[in-house]
């Protein structure tokens, strides 16, 4: 269609109902040009989402059932892994590239590392020797990195996850993919803003906080769109999910502790899930998990137990996991959907006194599963230990960072289940209105890739 430069802007947790007079820059492009209900892949999680988007296929071909899963060949359960290998189909700028020349810059969208993109930047604190962490990004070029912290500073890492997660954060990435647009002026680029990801889970989808987060948002999407009428640029705006109102915690692990099928290890952190001896155990991601069984046996126990657990759904067991896309080898032998107005719990202690120390942490690499609590202090002292904790780091003395809490109540908002109405649901807005001929009223995620194709070839 068109040899334009294209610019794909991914904002969080944007839906359809969002379109109006508190976001009236994307509001502009909708009415100019088109914007489509987008059906989301499932789980409707991030890496799910945005790999779905980007090979034009189903977790089931393209292997990112969640954020993250059980290696089995490792025995352990990794979230957040970042090297592009991972995807098991191409990215679609591998497909522009036998019809044409394509340079690509994968900004803060996932699976930056390793990637056959031209240029990329994403997330990557550094870890210290002494267990301390810094913020910090992994940029490729390297050159890259310095352009970036000489105009913008360094990542603020803390405000883009935890309970000070806020728009600093969205913003610095939005800053910073123009300087980097304009360093590498890529045929095809990619920018990834997750305001909205924070306040939507805090509080919910709806509130006095909604107006404001949706101007925040619509400002540092005005920040790319003014980029792409400089340098004539044409725009696609995606979402991954929309947000739905939740009231309740699903402790899918605990109940499958209680029937003697998941196993623990105990050291002087606490206890630890142990997958390797497990008979099943789940790895909890928003509203979806997946139950990893060791055999029929176990699978079929694990079954009976969680259709008595309160707060689920949907159960699909082995080849009925391919009604969601999901018959993957990286799945769970089970597959549980979480009830509306409910998310899963990745807990597996019984007593709050066995819990790991990680548990009141931001800790998203050793938890066996997501916790949104991560973005809300503990109202009990939360604040406090943050503060006290800091200050020992400041004397350099050892600390520990546990300003979380374990309430599941706290969770307003969740995602990962297929939304109660497309209203609801994730979006796609596109700058130029002859692309939507090519479109229905309702768009699947699995069908971005093949528009991106088309604009740019």
């Amino acid at each position: 269609m068109s040899q334009r430069p294209l610019i794909v802007i991914c904002a969080v947790g944007l839906s359809p109902e969002h379109l109006g007079a508190d976001t009236p820059r994307l509001s502009a492009v909708a009415e100019s040009g088109f914007h489509r209900a987008l059906t989301p892949a499932l789980p409707a999680v991030t890496t799910t989402a945005q790999a779905t988007m980007l090979t034009g296929t189903d977790p089931a071909v393209h292997g990112i059932v969640a954020n993250g899963w059980y290696f089995r060949d490792l025995a352990e359960v990794w979230l957040w892994r970042q090297s592009e290998a991972l995807m098991q189909a191409p990215p679609v700028w591998e497909r522009i590239r036998e019809r044409r020349p394509c340079t690509v810059l994968k900004h803060f969208w996932w699976y930056a590392m390793n990637s056959s993109a031209d240029a990329f930047v994403t997330p990557r604190p550094a870890y210290h020797a002494d267990g301390a962490k810094s913020p910090d990004c992994y940029a490729w070029p390297s050159t890259l990195k310095t352009q970036l912290e000489q105009a913008h500073g360094t990542f603020p890492l803390f405000n883009f996850w935890g309970p000070t997660a806020n728009i600093t954060s969205t913003r610095w990435v939005s800053d910073s993919f123009c300087t980097a647009w304009r360093a590498q002026k890529p045929d095809l680029a990619l920018c990834y803003l997750p305001h909205l990801d924070y306040d939507l889970q805090r509080f919910g989808p709806s509130g006095p906080h909604l107006a404001r987060n949706l101007r925040e948002l619509d400002a540092c999407c005005g920040t790319v769109l003014d980029l792409a009428g400089e340098h004539g640029c044409d725009v696609l705006v995606v979402s991954e999910y929309g947000i739905e109102a939740v009231n309740t915690g699903v402790p899918i692990n605990r109940a499958l502790r209680e029937a003697g099928l998941l196993t623990v290890t105990r050291n002087a952190t606490g206890e630890l899930l142990d997958p390797g001896t497990s008979a099943a155990f789940a790895v909890a991601d928003h509203q979806l998990a997946h139950v990893y069984c060791r055999d029929e046996r176990s699978r079929e126990r694990a079954l009976e137990v969680l259709k008595r657990q309160g707060g689920i759904e949907a159960i699909y067991a082995g080849a009925e996991r391919a009604q969601l896309g999901l018959n993957h080898p990286r799945s769970g032998e089970l597959v549980a959907v979480a009830a509306a107005g409910a998310w899963f719990q990745y807990e597996y202690w019984l007593d709050p006194k066995a819990a790991p120390d990680f548990a009141h942490q931001v800790e998203i690499h050793k938890k066996p599963g997501y916790d949104p609590r991560e973005l809300l202090f503990d109202p009990h002292g939360g604040k406090f230990r943050a503060a006290r904790a800091l200050l020992r780091k400041k004397l350099g003395l050892r600390y520990t960072m546990n300003p979380i809490s374990l309430d599941p109540s706290l969770v307003r908002g969740s995602h990962g289940r297929a939304p109660s109405s497309p209203e609801q649901g994730p979006i796609l807005i596109g700058s130029n209105p002859s692309w939507a001929s090519h479109l229905g009223t309702t768009v699947h995620q699995r069908d971005i890739a093949g528009l991106i194709e088309r604009i740019c070839t």
